[in-house]
Formats: C-alpha cells, structure tokens, sequence
C-alpha cells in the first residue's frame, strides 16, 4: 500500500511503509493555482511515484521523494 501525504510525519506515525508527500491539505493531488494542463501533469507526477513506490521492495517506512 503507499499513503500519499501532506503530513509525512503523520504517516510515519500511523505505520504507512510507502509514504509518497503531496502538495498540500487542502489539495494534496493538485494545485488550483495553475493552468489545467499544468495541474494535470502534477497530478500524473504524483500517481506515476505512487506506482512507482508500489512497486519498489521496502524494508521498513520509505519516503519517495522527487
């Protein structure tokens, strides 16, 4: 399972292994500020690492990061 977050310590509280951070509370897949398709492409860059984390063997609580 991979928590994405804005709280990476909550996470890390709460147990989560693959922790991937966001952008913020109260839009953590987006940012209304920009253009649609720029929103669009931040939204891809966040699922695509949450994928990518999915996929990575861990041992214990893993941060992916940019």
């Amino acid at each position: 399972m991979v928590h994405m977050c804005t709280i990476v310590p909550i996470s890390m509280t709460v147990g989560a292994n693959r922790i991937v951070p966001t952008v913020a509370i109260p839009y953590p897949l987006g940012n209304p500020a920009l253009e649609p398709a720029d929103e669009k492409e931040l939204r891809r860059k966040l699922v695509k690492k949450a994928l990518e984390a999915l996929a990575t063997e861990v041992h214990g609580q893993t941060v992916f990061k940019d």
